[in-house]
């Protein structure tokens, strides 16, 4: 599979391009952005095509047959439905958008190209995680359940290079890290089927919600945690007690794994079960969430 990148920013720069120019199964095709010397300087570094502009997508799109997106959630919605208007496959950044219409919009074209879909939740694709809530899943009775995703993106003594994104700082931790909160507790728990938001200190936001299969679970999230309180913790209680999570990940592994998904659902027409579609789903908890904080 032929893979473009779609986005050069720092996310593009520490997870995708590697993953991609490292995977045995697929070739990187080249990195489009809006910014063309961003895209020539990643694109230099791998030996790959550089595009920008308008007619440079439509290049990268001719020369691949799958697009991974980097880019801001709202640029993002747009571009994908793009893609799959020219018959390729893709590999979303979450979430999907930031407006339920753009993210169905986008997931409409995606449908009536038949291509395949995946979101890049990164737990659902990096191996301890994924195989752990996979086992938690098939147990079933669980009563409740509850996950924390501490960032300290914004702590005093932060140097992440991602606080100088302007949609994270727009739109916090609900919308940055509620789409992994959400990817971990519904394969689990079921679809929400209701949610209830209250706002804590500086971005933190509190989740309350009910799921399809009659459990409850609460979500903590924020990016602006002091930095030695930063973690992820996941704990589902039900018949067989209380279990939880206990494993840390790489982003690069599990891009790998996302294209090797990508690749499967691809060739054999299944769809994955973190499609776009999920992102979708994903995109509407979350705006539920953020109309009630208002």
């Amino acid at each position: 599979m032929r893979v473009g990148l779609v986005g050069a920013g720092p996310w593009a720069e520490r997870t995708h391009a590697p993953a991609l120019d490292g995977h045995d199964g697929a070739v990187f095709a080249g990195v489009w952005a809006r910014r063309g010397e961003a895209a020539q300087a990643l694109a230099d570094r791998y030996g790959v095509p550089a595009h920008t502009g308008d007619d440079g997508l439509d290049a990268l799109l001719d020369a691949c047959d799958a697009v991974a997106f980097a880019v801001p959630p709202d640029v993002q919605a747009p571009l994908v439905a793009r893609a799959a208007r020219a018959g390729r496959h893709v590999l979303l950044d979450k979430p999907v958008a930031t407006d339920p219409a753009a993210a169905r919009e986008a997931a409409d074209a995606v449908a009536r190209a038949g291509v395949a879909s995946l979101v890049f939740c990164t737990m659902r694709y990096a191996e301890g995680p994924r195989d752990w809530l996979a086992e938690q899943a098939a147990k079933g009775g669980w009563f409740t359940g509850r996950t924390h995703w501490l960032g300290s993106l914004y702590a005093a003594d932060s140097d992440s290079p991602y606080a100088a994104s302007p949609w994270r700082r727009a739109k916090g931790g609900l919308w940055d890290l509620g789409p992994h909160a959400l990817a971990a507790l519904v394969p689990v728990l079921g679809d929400v089927t209701e949610v209830t938001a209250v706002r804590g200190p500086a971005d933190a936001v509190h989740l309350v919600l009910r799921h399809a299969g009659g459990a409850s679970s609460t979500v903590t999230l924020t990016l602006s945690a002091p930095a030695r309180a930063q973690g992820v913790g996941l704990e589902f209680a039900g018949d067989e007690g209380t279990v939880s999570l206990d494993a840390t990940w790489d982003a690069v592994p599990s891009f790998v794994a996302a294209v090797d998904a990508l690749a499967q659902s691809a060739r054999t027409g299944r769809a994955h079960d973190c499609d776009i579609r999920f992102g979708l789903r994903l995109t509407e908890v979350l705006a539920a969430a953020e109309a009630q904080l208002g």
